[in-house]
């Protein structure tokens, strides 16, 4: 058990500090003053960083963590927390930890009862989703979907039930790509995508799958994405299971057959029928 008292102790405290994701304006007068008065700032990409630090008149220790060098970077900054200081975490826009480094040192930080404080501040997938006109309540935050074809084929099909309105992140140059394989395997649903979040060319994109199709025909994907799914209806829950009529066994062989390792297709069985893994395991392998 770990309980926290964010400010009785006089040690150390890792700050996660969000930074704008586009409109410098969008920082909170609370996470100026923490910048400003952190020992050490932890930064994703610290040129980048160095742009909001400069804007702010903000002249702090600066160091990098980030996906390449987060274990070595990770292990100095833990040392300075025990020693006491106070280390601000930042990522390139938005939220630490959220579909950005951070989270491994958080972890580890809370491993050594040392306080981790979160600001409140900029999420692009919040505000993409009060403007979406979807379904704000419940909302299911994903973030990247996998490259591979056969990976994203797998996540998007345990997804395919939920009802929650689904949130991804997207990189420009795999929007089309994205938006087809998600047509494929969940069906022309109501859409949003929203781009260059509070910036000067923001945009958002309304609609049915295929409208959003046919639009990037004559449109060319640029800026990142955020893309938001309407959830599956309750008829639609009820009534799509295509594997009501197999055995557990092949169920598993089913999704052998389309290239699944034998561990991944007990897995996505498991998540299926929503029964316990070790249950479809012994199952597949005993009978």
């Amino acid at each position: 058990m770990n309980i926290q008292k964010s400010f009785e102790d006089e040690g150390g405290i890792l700050y996660l500090v969000p930074t704008p994701i586009g409109n410098l304006e969008d920082i909170t007068f609370r996470s100026v003053r923490i910048l400003k008065e952190a020992d050490m700032i932890a930064a994703e990409d610290t040129r980048n960083t160095k742009k909001l630090l400069n804007h702010y008149e903000i002249k702090n220790d600066l160091i990098s963590y980030h996906e390449h060098n987060k274990e070595t970077s990770g292990k100095n900054i833990l040392k300075a927390l025990k020693e006491g200081k106070t280390v601000a975490i930042v990522s390139d826009a938005g939220m630490p930890a959220i579909s950005d480094p951070g989270y491994e040192l958080v972890e580890a930080a809370i491993k050594e009862h040392i306080p981790v404080v979160s600001l409140p501040g900029a999420n692009a997938a919040l505000t993409a989703l009060t403007a979406s006109g979807l379904s704000p309540q419940p909302f299911y935050f994903y973030g990247f979907l996998p490259r591979k074809k056969k990976d994203r084929e797998r996540e998007l099909c345990a997804l395919k039930n939920i009802q929650a309105t689904i949130i991804f992140y997207e990189a420009p140059h795999r929007i089309r790509q994205t938006i087809n394989h998600i047509f494929e395997i969940l069906g022309d649903r109501r859409v949003t995508i929203a781009r260059e979040l509070t910036k000067r060319y923001e945009e958002y994109v309304r609609g049915k799958l295929s409208d959003v199709q046919k639009w990037f025909e004559n449109n060319d994907p640029r800026g990142e994405f955020c893309l938001l799914v309407e959830g599956a209806g309750k008829e639609e829950t009820a009534t799509e299971q295509w594997w009501s009529p197999l055995q557990i066994k092949e169920h598993v062989d089913h999704y052998i057959q389309r290239g699944y390792p034998t561990k991944e297709a007990i897995k996505q069985t498991a998540i299926d029928r929503n029964l316990p893994k070790r249950d479809v395991y012994r199952e597949y392998h005993v009978k």
